[in-house]
């Protein structure tokens, strides 16, 4: 028996997966600086929170409070859940699109996916300003599914192959892009002011509604992706090796491009374009855990959620009372990790 891998048996189901055994250090680790992050960030604000005020509002040890209940309770938490839960949707694309492309460099927002849910989502903002929230996931899933299946199928020949994948998507990346841009020229000013702002990608103002909105599409995206870890460490082999242990690849890679679209869609739709996350993540993860994708999926969706309560943190704290959107503050940070990144896998 290899004594790095922990092996998981359920007797009562069909399920069974097996972790390196410092994933779960990594993991409670990350949870424990995760919990510290939001406490701290939920503290911040016009009116600074006690740390240790904050944590008693939150588990109803402090109940007179209720100005400050009201702030954190109502205001301030669902923020940052939002903006944790962005984190996680996103990490998990973009550790999904880099398997089934077999390129650390590819992510949702670089073959065209995010800009096919950003298009769609504009077009809902500026058309439809009166219809409800809860319909904007659907709408950015319905441009990034349609956007997804072209790619698919124009990179279709005899089957389709991750470089073709990635040549077409980077196309309809700015196709999409362009689309957007027309949009917010030619549209009503207000209805485009506020599009523009979503678009730099923000969580300001997000309320319990966005969150409940959000919570099931992220949900269901990250049990579905953690079930079909093993068909993602199969596709990350290569289409060869994987036919020749009999996987239906297309099916496989189809599906979890369908995965990909759901997280993708409703986090984008939640909080704008947020770039970079879906991609400086799982290179993070792969650092701390392995390339084994029952590891890296869970440590690279509770990493991408960290980053971008830290990355909205610092967006409140660095030039305040002035807010920097967190999609400006992950763009700063991203950009030299790519090229970086560029430059080490030449």
């Amino acid at each position: 028996m290899n004594n790095s891998w922990l092996t998981f048996r359920f007797s009562k189901v069909p399920l069974s997966f097996r972790l390196e055994r410092n994933v779960p250090m990594v993991l409670g680790s990350l949870l424990i600086l995760t919990f510290i992050v939001i406490i701290f960030s939920v503290s911040q604000g016009e009116k600074f929170i006690e740390p240790v005020d904050t944590l008693k509002i939150l588990v109803g040890l402090d109940v007179n409070n209720l100005e400050d209940a009201f702030i954190i309770k109502t205001l301030r938490i669902p923020r940052t859940l939002v903006a944790w839960l962005v984190g996680v949707g996103l990490a998990i694309a973009g550790t999904i699109i880099q398997a089934i492309t077999r390129n650390p460099l590819a992510a949702p927002g670089i073959i065209g996916v995010n800009a096919g849910a950003v298009l769609t989502s504009v077009i809902f903002l500026i058309l439809f300003p009166s219809f409800s929230i809860v319909m904007l996931p659907f709408t950015a899933f319905l441009g990034g599914l349609i956007v997804s299946i072209l790619i698919y199928l124009l990179a279709w020949q005899k089957g389709t192959s991750p470089i073709r994948l990635i040549l077409v998507g980077i196309s309809f990346n700015l196709i999409a892009s362009s689309l957007t841009n027309l949009m917010t020229t030619f549209g009503e000013i207000n209805r485009v002011s506020q599009a523009l702002v979503w678009l730099t990608g923000s969580v300001y103002g997000r309320s319990w509604e966005h969150c409940l909105t959000l919570f099931p599409w992220i949900l269901m995206g990250s049990i579905i992706a953690f079930l079909m870890a093993s068909e993602l460490n199969t596709l990350h082999l290569g289409d060869d090796i994987a036919k020749g242990l009999g996987s239906p690849v297309e099916w496989q890679r189809g599906a979890l491009l369908l995965v990909c679209v759901a997280l993708a869609g409703a986090s984008v739709a939640t909080a704008g374009a947020i770039g970079f996350v879906g991609f400086m993540t799982p290179h993070l993860a792969r650092r701390l855990v392995g390339v084994s994708h029952q590891g890296l999926l869970p440590t690279a969706a509770i990493m991408g959620g960290l980053i971008v309560v830290l990355a909205d943190l610092l967006g409140r704290l660095l030039f305040a009372p002035i807010e920097i959107p967190c999609g400006i503050i992950t763009a700063i940070i991203g950009a030299p990790y790519f090229i970086y990144l560029l430059i080490v896998n030449r």
